[in-house]
C-alpha cells in the first residue's frame, strides 16, 4: 500500500503532506509539515521502521527563519536510542517516535497492536520530538481502542479521539487535524 496524504490543522494553521508506504509489517514515510507556532517553520522528515512497525531511523530538518536544524534519531536492534550518535538512555525501551503535530506517527502503535477493530488499551513510551526545535524527550502515552477505527489518545493532560482509515492512517484527529 502506497499513498500520498495531506492534512490540515483544525486548532490553528498547520499543514502536512506525506508519502506513506506500508509493506507487510513495515512503514516508511517522507513528509513536510508547515506551521506557524511558535513561529513560522518548515519541517521535513523521513521515517523508516523495521519489523512490527518498530522505528529504526528518523531524519528531520527544520527551517525556522534563516536557521536550519537537523536531527538523526535511531533505534538500534538492542533497543538503545541515539540522537546524532549521542546516546539517549532515557528512551531505552521505547519502540516508536512521535513528532509534534504529525498524524503519521500515530499509525505505528495502532498497526502493531491491531487496534483498528478494538482490543486492549496500551501504555507506551515514545521518543517524542518537539517542533520546530527538534528536542527529543521521553513521552508516556496511552492508546485505548474504541472500535470502528477509533482510538483514544492520552498524553499528560492532552486527550483526543483519533479516527483511522482501513490502512491504519489518520483521517481525523478530533479538534486537532483532519485529512483533506
Amino acid at each position: 500500500m502506497e499513498r500520498f496524504l495531506v492534512w490540515r490543522g483544525l486548532d490553528e494553521w498547520r499543514a502536512e503532506a506525506s508519502h506513506v508506504r506500508i509493506e507487510d509489517d513495515r512503514l516508511t514515510a517522507t513528509g513536510t509539515q508547515l506551521g506557524v507556532t511558535p513561529e513560522a517553520y518548515r519541517l521535513d522528515y523521513s521515517l523508516r521502521t523495521g519489523a512490527d512497525f518498530v522505528t529504526e531511523r528518523l531524519e528531520l530538518s527544520a527551517l525556522v527563519g534563516r536557521a536550519l536544524k537537523r536531527l538523526l534519531l535511531t533505534r538500534r536492534h538492542d533497543g538503545t536510542w541515539t540522537a546524532d550518535d549521542r546516546p539517549l538512555p532515557e528512551l531505552d525501551g521505547a519502540l516508536d517516535t512521535d513528532v509534534l503535530a504529525s498524524p503519521v506517527f500515530n499509525s505505528m502503535p495502532v498497526l502493531r497492536h491491531e487496534m483498528l477493530g478494538g482490543g486492549q488499551a496500551r501504555d507506551l513510551v515514545m521518543a517524542f520530538v518537539s517542533v520546530p526545535d527538534l528536542t527529543v524527550t521521553r513521552s508516556e502515552q496511552r492508546y485505548a481502542p474504541l472500535g470502528g477505527g477509533r482510538v483514544n489518545y492520552l498524553s499528560g493532560d492532552f486527550t483526543a479521539d483519533i479516527h483511522f482509515d482501513e490502512d491504519g492512517l489518520v483521517r481525523l484527529y478530533e479538534d486537532y487535524l483532519e485529512r483533506v
